[in-house]
């Protein structure tokens, strides 16, 4: 008996779109694979199967040689237009994922927990991520509410995921156009925020903006440095969360994509905040569970499970999974590797079930520097009954070769939506 949702040869039928977004699954070869890159490296038989009977190509999230944040890379796969993926601001979409509400004029801004230290009057980054701190922050939050700013500004702050954090300002005549205070990597940085460019007479949103955020900045300094639990920390040998760095800030707007323009209906399986937010503001269905995290060790299992019931209601799922790009942050490429091959094995039961099968990453990161990079990422789409190309593995090297050619996230989006009579 025909699976549901197979298209046959004589007799055309609905199908379902299994969207995988593998968070940073390109890279760069890496000298503890022996110069391969994590997914070269990789026993993959599911996906390798996948793209021998499919096709595959290299895409570049934006258009080559430019490289993207998660929340841009995602966006765009998930259908949001390039014009609008370059000016999305993080802050308001992870707002939106951990349910902060927002208001007209507030202004929401990404933050990090991290280890700072007091030279000369200046605070400077010792630690980005405060050693990934994965408990506690809930704690440190809560000494970071109802901040009077002064000039009737108040700030709030969230913790999400891990060492992540959310920041509200409040208040009237308050501007996102301000730079950030997280240089995003790298050795002891100095935090000033300022605005993000000239102003014109009159116009001083952005410097009043600036002059608060700076003043939160060194507020949770003060109090975070002597916390509790950052005593603790130190007495365990662990690096305190003695401070906020900030990157990212936006107000909130409604976002629009090709899946909502086409009347199909969405749903978005993920761990990754950041993700639950793009999928709220598009209005897609969301599936949540603690064990889905947003690091490697999240229930494979029962994401796949969560994608196969929403499959029955829905044209498209988007199964994210943040783990590989999180494991290439943390410089494992051995690890990665690893995560990838039991990825492999996990979407076994959502194969050979009739589904369009889309395989791609939101952008490509370097295992050896552990940042996001440029270079393109394998895409692969299976197709039940259609033809597929001359490639044989799903990885960098082979999809260069594949009929897809080179091709932007939107243009995959597009060709895999053609699939569906879109």
């Amino acid at each position: 008996m025909k699976p549901e949702g197979v298209m046959g040869f004589d007799t055309p039928q609905i199908r379902k779109v299994l969207f995988v977004i593998l968070d940073g699954v390109g890279d760069r070869p890496c000298g503890a694979l022996g110069g391969a890159t994590p997914l070269g490296a990789a026993s993959l038989p599911n996906l390798n199967r996948l793209a021998r009977q499919g096709v595959c190509g290299l895409m570049d999230p934006i258009a080559p040689g430019i490289t993207v944040a998660t929340h841009t890379g995602t966006a765009l796969l998930m259908g949001l237009s390039r014009q609008r993926a370059e000016r999305l601001a993080r802050g308001p979409v992870e707002a939106v994922g951990i349910g902060i509400p927002l208001q007209p004029g507030d202004v929401a801004i990404r933050g990090n927990f991290s280890t700072l230290r007091s030279r000369e009057g200046r605070l400077e980054i010792l630690d980005r991520r405060a050693g990934r701190i994965s408990e506690g922050a809930d704690e440190l939050a809560a000494l970071l509410q109802r901040v009077d700013l002064g000039e009737g500004i108040r700030a709030d702050l969230f913790p999400a995921t891990q060492h992540r954090a959310v920041l509200r300002l409040s208040g009237e005549h308050l501007s996102s156009a301000i730079s950030d205070s997280d240089p995003g990597g790298g050795g002891p940085n100095p935090l000033f925020i300022q605005p993000s460019k000239a102003l014109r007479p009159g116009e001083r949103e952005a410097e009043r903006t600036a002059h608060a955020l700076n003043r939160f900045l060194r507020i949770a300094y003060e109090r975070l440095d002597g916390a509790r639990l950052n005593q603790i920390r130190r007495v365990q040998g662990l690096t305190p969360a003695n401070g906020i760095i900030t990157r990212d800030a936006g107000k909130h707007e409604p976002l629009n994509s090709l899946v909502q323009h086409h009347q199909l209906k969405a749903a978005v399986v993920a761990g990754e905040r950041t993700v639950i937010g793009l999928a709220r503001l598009f209005g897609y269905e969301v599936r949540e569970n603690p064990a889905f995290t947003a690091l490697p060790d999240t229930d494979l299992g029962a994401k796949v499970a969560a994608t196969g019931e929403l499959l029955r209601g829905n044209d498209i799922v988007f199964l994210h999974i943040k783990g590989p790009d999180i494991a290439a942050h943390d410089k494992r490429p051995q690890e990665k590797k690893a995560l990838l091959e039991r990825i492999d094995t996990a979407l076994v039961p959502l194969l050979d079930q009739g589904y369009v099968v889309a395989v791609t990453g939101d952008h490509a990161t370097d295992s050896n520097t552990g940042v996001h990079c440029a270079d393109p990422v394998p895409a692969m789409l299976f197709v039940p009954g259609r033809r597929g190309d001359t490639c044989r593995r799903f990885n960098e090297r082979s999809c260069v070769d594949g009929g897809m050619g080179r091709i932007t996230s939107t243009r995959f989006l597009l060709s895999t939506l053609e699939t569906i009579g879109v």
